[in-house]
């Protein structure tokens, strides 16, 4: 059987390299796992929920989430003005998937400290593996 190869299309055409460029980032992941878990929330909430993001940093990634159609802002006319984040429908749908990293991450982190202190040694934690 021949083997075929995936040829991946340059990023700007690319699906996989488009969404991991923004899902991929420092705090994305964070920020919507943060509104999964804890429902609709305002962003002094989402802050301390994440701890060591700037207010700046927080600012972009939500409005960047927002431009994907992941998170949703409403604005009520109070004054000071009063702004609730929430998931969206296509932001929740994403979530198991965001679950079953983190479930690997959690299960797997060990190995993986391990591993990186090993190779930093010189000595691989795992044989090498060939084909």
């Amino acid at each position: 059987m021949e083997k075929t190869e995936n040829k991946f299309l340059p990023s700007e055409n690319c699906p996989i390299r488009n969404l991991l460029c923004r899902l991929g980032d420092k705090w994305s992941m964070l920020v919507l796992i943060s509104l999964h878990t804890n429902g609709v929330m305002r962003f002094n909430d989402i802050y301390k929920s994440i701890g060591d993001i700037s207010q700046r940093m927080l600012t972009v990634t939500l409005r960047s989430l927002e431009a994907d159609g992941l998170v949703s802002r409403k604005i009520y006319p109070e004054v000071p003005p009063k702004v609730e984040y929430t998931l969206t429908k296509s932001g929740e749908s994403l979530m198991p998937h965001f679950t079953n990293l983190v479930d690997w991450a959690l299960e797997n982190l060990p190995n993986v400290v391990k591993s990186r202190k090993l190779y930093e040694t010189g000595i691989s934690f795992f044989p090498s593996q060939t084909s």
